[in-house]
């Protein structure tokens, strides 16, 4: 058992962390962009809802292609989202209202902005010519291996200038820097440093295992099954046709991350949490998290893939299941939703045909119950779906090229609905379009709207959240998983002292589950009762017993 699992009082450890992306939460200047200031307007809402800390997206300076994740100075603030004076204030108060603040470290790779980059590709004899990944192009003139960018096409872009091709995992105007190059690391640490001088509490480290490259460049093998030749994956986006065996995940990974770690011991009470983007995440987490010199824990996006599929038991035991069994000193990070995936209420709404108001407060507790760390992405709380967006109206580059197959991750992103009786519900006083509409039908489900009705999606947030503070169990304790189906959910939460089981009804329809042995108690349920050793549970009800 680690001695950081057994300390209790990391503020972070089985904590609530809440997802801010600032372009959409609160405009302050009525340009139709959030902004810092517009975050710290609405830090009291943030800390009414019971979370421990807030990571809060990119706004270092930018050119705005992959939206603040193409940074072209690590140490200022874009002027879309204010100063550093803005920051400082912003940090101030929600440290005065006892939340903790974590900040994007988009490390990977810059902007094709940023001054390294301008210097790197004027030349082969500069000081920051090998700061980027340069490879000469193969005799017949292309690319120099089969490394496919995540966006689509080859992760390789000529530049004449220097008559090479440089690496992007993402996209073309997101070069990648050279890990493998101590100068670039020191450059990242000290800009680490910077950050946590100036008070941050953490940082989320963007697709943390994209650091290093195989520096022999060899192409990654194609995902084939058995041995039969049967290609194993899903449409047709070249990415997923490959076994990222060489751009990614490579093992000098694990010396840098022990660096960025012992750098954040130097200060009281911060902490790591990784993006982790891999074929075996499960196993890549593990490793990321091992013992007390890396990440403090890591980042899943396994209960996030899909666009409208259909919900069952084992798409959330078995991430927790399988993260558990590989290394069980190691300890999670959950989510359902961020912005780059659609919105869990419409991901899943195969379950929910009926639009019925307990599936949102269900999926919430179940994400609340879970051994870990959570993170809640804004507008979560509220129970937004994913918003429908015309082509015209899409700026997400991703979208762009994937429409209409894909709107991309525009749905996800627009505006956060605070009061239905103003326009633009209160996001932005300005007189036209934000920069992305807000969605019509979020509306009727404004903060202000449900700050008044007791039995909203935002009120049971705010209950529970606070309930589960004071039961330490569902911070700490251990997790175990009963089979019933695949319609319904049931675990266990347990410690030296309290054992909860909580049962989830994943559809519509009413379900009666015997648990077997007495119930005793009922500690917290919706649309739910309890009878000897059986809990009945409504459309999409859950219970809470011992």
């Amino acid at each position: 058992m680690s001695m950081i699992q057994n300390d209790k009082n990391l503020w972070w450890k089985g904590g609530a962390i809440y997802q801010i992306y600032p372009r959409s939460f609160y405009d302050s200047n009525a340009d139709g962009i959030g902004d810092l200031k517009g975050i710290t307007d609405k830090l009291d809402y943030v800390a009414s809802l019971g979370v421990e800390g807030i990571w809060i997206s990119p706004f270092f300076k930018s050119p705005m292609k992959d939206f603040g994740y193409d940074v072209a100075d690590f140490r200022k603030i874009e002027p879309i989202f204010g100063t550093m004076e803005d920051f400082d204030e912003m940090l101030e108060k929600a440290h005065s209202l006892n939340l903790k603040i974590i900040i994007d470290l988009v490390c990977s790779h810059t902007s094709d902005h940023h001054e390294w980059f301008q210097q790197s590709a004027k030349g082969k004899d500069n000081d920051k010519s090998d700061w980027y990944v340069w490879v000469d192009p193969k005799p017949d003139g292309s690319p120099p291996n089969n490394w496919q960018s995540v966006f689509g096409g080859p992760a390789w872009t000529f530049n004449a200038r220097r008559g090479q091709y440089y690496l992007h995992n993402f996209l073309s105007t997101q070069p990648d820097l050279n890990f493998h190059n101590k100068d670039v690391q020191d450059e990242i640490m000290d800009t680490a440093r910077f950050w946590l001088d100036k008070g941050v509490d953490g940082f989320r480290m963007d697709v943390v295992n994209f650091y290093f490259h195989d520096q022999e460049l060899r192409d990654n093998p194609p995902k084939t099954d058995d041995g039969n030749g049967c290609i194993q994956y899903e449409g047709l986006w070249p990415y997923t046709m490959q076994h990222h065996i060489y751009d990614k995940s490579r093992p000098e990974n694990i010396g840098f991350l022990e660096k960025v770690r012992a750098l954040t011991n130097e200060y009281e009470d911060r902490m790591l949490v990784g993006e982790i983007g891999d074929d075996s995440p499960f196993d890549l987490a593990a490793e990321y998290t091992e013992g007390h010199h890396r990440l403090h824990t890591a980042y899943s996006t396994a209960m996030m893939a899909g666009i409208n599929v259909e919900l069952t038991a084992k798409d959330i035991r078995n991430p927790v299941t399988e993260e558990h069994s590989i290394n069980g000193d190691s300890w999670p990070c959950w989510a359902y939703s961020n912005h780059d995936v659609v919105r869990v209420a419409s991901r899943w709404a195969k379950n929910n045909p009926n639009n019925h108001p307990n599936f949102s407060k269900m999926l919430m507790a179940s994400l609340a119950c879970l051994r870990g760390t959570f993170c809640i992405f804004q507008g979560e709380e509220l129970g937004l779906k994913e918003a429908e967006l015309k082509f015209e109206h899409l700026v997400d580059p991703w979208g762009i090229a994937l429409w209409p197959e894909w709107q991309g991750r525009d749905g996800c992103r627009t505006p956060m609905p605070w009061n239905e009786h103003e326009h633009n519900a209160g996001f932005t006083d300005m007189e036209g379009m934000p920069w992305l509409p807000v969605c019509r039908k979020h509306y009727p489900m404004s903060v202000r709207q449900q700050e008044l009705d007791k039995k909203s999606m935002l009120n049971f947030t705010k209950d529970f959240l606070t309930w589960r503070k004071d039961n330490t169990v569902f911070r700490h304790g251990e997790i175990e998983f009963m089979d019933h189906g695949e319609d319904i959910l049931i675990l266990r939460r347990y410690d030296e002292k309290e054992n909860f089981t909580c049962l989830f009804n994943l559809r519509e329809d009413e379900r009666k589950i015997d648990l077997h042995k007495k119930i005793t108690e009922m500690h917290y349920s919706l649309d739910a009762s309890f009878e000897e050793s059986c809990v009945t549970l409504s459309s999409f009800g859950f219970a809470i017993v011992s």
